[in-house]
Order: C-alpha cells, then sequence, then structure tokens
C-alpha cells in the first residue's frame, strides 16, 4: 500500500462552509475548518496534520476522531480514503518498574 497522492493537485481557494465549525477531534478541540484549512496550506497526509494540528493525539488517542479526518482530508483532496496512508500509530506509554518486568521474567 505505498501509494503516493499526487501534490500537484489544485485544490483552489480555500472557501469556509457553513459546518467548518463543528469540533472533529473533542479531545484537542480541532474543527473540521482547521482541518480543512491545514489541506489548503499543503498538508496532505495524515502524519502531517496530526503533527501540525494534534488531531488524535489527544485522551482517546484518535479512536473517535481518526475516520472523520481522514474523510475530510480525502474529500478535500478529491481522493478515495483508502488512498491516504494512515497516520503513524504509537502505544500508549507510561513508566514500568523494574521489579514488575524482573517478577514476569522469573514467572516464566
Amino acid at each position: 500500500m505505498d501509494k503516493v497522492i499526487d501534490r500537484s493537485i489544485e485544490l483552489g481557494e480555500f472557501v469556509p462552509q457553513p459546518d467548518d465549525d463543528m469540533l472533529i477531534c473533542r479531545c484537542e478541540e480541532i474543527t473540521k475548518g482547521e482541518i480543512r484549512r491545514a489541506v489548503h496550506d499543503g498538508m496532505w497526509t495524515l502524519t502531517e496534520i496530526r503533527r501540525y494540528l494534534r488531531t488524535g493525539m489527544g485522551l482517546c488517542q484518535g479512536q473517535t476522531c481518526s475516520k472523520l479526518v481522514k474523510g475530510i482530508v480525502a474529500r478535500e483532496l478529491g481522493v478515495s480514503p483508502a488512498e491516504l496512508e494512515p497516520a503513524t500509530a504509537r502505544s500508549p506509554m507510561r513508566p514500568t518498574e523494574m521489579k514488575v518486568l524482573a517478577s514476569e521474567a522469573e514467572a516464566s
């Protein structure tokens, strides 16, 4: 799935829409208009938008907004959502005490 998006796509001028104030990423309070603006400003991958706007980086880690963001970006670029490469996903991390790791190693 190494599809490359044609970055020569003519998006035209950004024209605000009535639903641009709709919240898409509730955790980071990102609106549809902010996502659309980012695409028109040249951020054409989900990873670029995630780094710029922090969509999907809140408490839910994109569980509620990632499909919505992908749909908005795809619509603005005029491509199918399946053509967009998913954003880099990382597992939530928290410190683990060494004694917990040691006790698991002894048990096995």
